[in-house]
């Protein structure tokens, strides 16, 4: 896509050597049969045909070279470029004007069309460039299909260098000393540099800022840069404008995205302390009542008093905890780059784990698990499954009749936990809404903040999976997480 050279070749010297004798040739063939005007004729076209197929100066040469060869070899006296008859040097003349003119017109023609050529297709790789564009999503992305476009329309070599943090022009390949100067130079600037721009004209290259409303996004090398190819330099300036604007766009973005971000990450926080407020009242104030009584009236209180005030407060404190755990982790796992820190760890022991623990909260013995040997290892934090885990078994405790059952299995890739019961089940309409905060789907009269389940599908997508509910027959509900299985680690040797 480079303009067209204007320093001809030795093929167009070759091609002109070669019509001249073809001419000369032909002249001589057809000597016996026609004059010599048409034998000028013959030389004329041969100009023609050079003017359009040649740059201006094979061409002009061409056209002299015709007349001398007609004048030496056909016009009497032949042999010499010497004319005795003034009539054929007002032939030669005329021809050799006519030559020259239409040389000149001829590759004047030739070079608008090229130059329109070139100026179609710079505009199809705008076009190119601008639809690509419009679909990236990261600024290396960017950068790579200007560095493609500039390696398409130039010669190069061209660099294009993103501004970093601090404002320096990087780039994935080191970069040369003087080429980094003078990317710093025009991003300072703000201004395109080298020959032809009156700015730096030394530089062996054009230095052009990828500038957009005001701020630099980066800067780009173009080489070869002749200080009269102005075409050239504009669409250089052109290819630069749809990369910064490019950038400005995913820059703009992304900042729109962080303040996104941001203002639902402070709603998140003002609804929690809305609600935790709410919900704080209630168990504190049983607290506090169960504690002065027994602080103000515990002589006079009989032992079935006392034990009932106390075991009222040890509910409402282990509530209280819940809430505060749960409140807390879904705090966390909203928080813009908060991750989890997984670790191999086993199925089994993690449920095992939380039984135990519960199992004073199931006197009834309600809960049964069957959760197979040799299950395989998933890299997750152990302390999150085991909250997901408690908080799946305590919703089940509370609003659940008869048997809890904990099941595992592996399949397809996958390694599936699930919760279920067989308690009223969760309308169709209800079972999307019932993993936001602060619902508690169609349990009037019972209390809840609604953060459990919310809780629980955080940390399920935390770690790369899924929590799912899915109606069982006969009534109740199964609350399914879905974790992906890696590839195992490797077995310590036995020593």
């Amino acid at each position: 896509m480079n303009r067209p050279s204007s320093s001809p070749s030795w093929r167009a010297w070759a091609t002109v050597a070669g019509l001249l004798l073809l001419a000369t040739a032909l002249c001589a063939a057809l000597e016996p049969y026609v004059s010599l005007t048409s034998q000028a004729m013959i030389y004329v076209l041969v100009v023609v045909l050079a003017a359009y197929r040649l740059d201006w100066l094979p061409s002009v040469v061409c056209a002299v070279g015709a007349v001398t060869a007609l004048n030496f070899f056909f016009v009497p006296p032949r042999w010499t470029f010497e004319v005795d008859n003034r009539e054929n040097l007002i032939a030669l003349t005329v021809m050799l004007l006519l030559a020259l003119v239409i040389s000149r017109l001829a590759s004047g023609l030739r070079r608008e069309t090229a130059l329109a050529r070139l100026s179609e297709a710079r505009a199809h790789q705008l076009q190119t460039l601008a639809n690509g564009l419009a679909a990236v999503a990261e600024p290396a992305q960017v950068r790579q299909l200007g560095q493609d476009a500039l390696d398409a329309a130039y010669g190069g070599p061209c660099q294009l260098a993103l501004a970093d943090a601090a404002g320096e022009p990087q780039a994935p390949m080191a970069l040369e000393a003087a080429v980094r100067d003078g990317l710093r130079a025009c991003m300072k600037e703000r201004a395109v540099l080298g020959p032809g721009t009156g700015r730096w004209p030394g530089l062996g290259a054009w230095y052009l800022p990828l500038l957009d409303q005001g701020q630099v996004h980066g800067a780009a090398c173009v080489r070869p840069a002749p200080a009269a190819d102005e075409s050239g330099r504009e669409h250089a300036q052109a290819l630069c404008a749809l990369l910064a604007q490019s950038l400005g766009r995913l820059h703009v973005g992304r900042a729109m995205q962080a303040a996104q971000r941001e203002a639902e990450r402070q709603q998140m926080q003002s609804t929690f302390l809305a609600a935790i407020s709410h919900d704080l009242r209630t168990p504190l104030a049983a607290i506090v009542a169960a504690a002065t009584s027994l602080q103000t009236q515990g002589a006079r209180l009989d032992a079935t008093a006392q034990a009932r005030l106390l075991a009222g407060i040890v509910n409402e404190a282990g509530y209280l905890s819940t809430l505060s755990d749960n409140t807390l982790q879904l705090l966390r796992l909203a928080t813009p780059g908060q991750t989890v820190q997984p670790q191999w760890e086993s199925l089994e022991e993690i449920v095992g784990a939380v039984l135990a623990r519960l199992r004073q909260h199931d006197p009834a013995q309600r809960i049964r698990a069957h959760v197979p040997e040799g299950l395989p290892l998933v890299r997750a934090d152990a302390v999150l499954l085991a909250q997901l885990l408690s908080n799946l078994l305590d919703n089940a405790l509370q609003h659940g009749e008869g048997e809890i059952e904990v099941s595992a299995r592996a399949q397809d890739g996958t390694l599936e936990l699930c919760v279920s019961d067989r308690g009223p089940g969760v309308p169709e309409s209800e079972r999307e809404g019932i993993f936001q905060p602060y619902v508690r789907g169609d349990r009037a009269g019972r209390r809840g903040t609604g953060l459990g389940l919310a809780v629980c599908r955080a940390i399920a997508q935390a770690h790369g999976g899924q929590l799912v509910l899915r109606p069982r027959a006969g009534g109740g509900s199964s609350f399914c997480l879905q974790l992906p299985v890696e590839p195992q680690p490797a077995s310590p040797e036995a020593p």
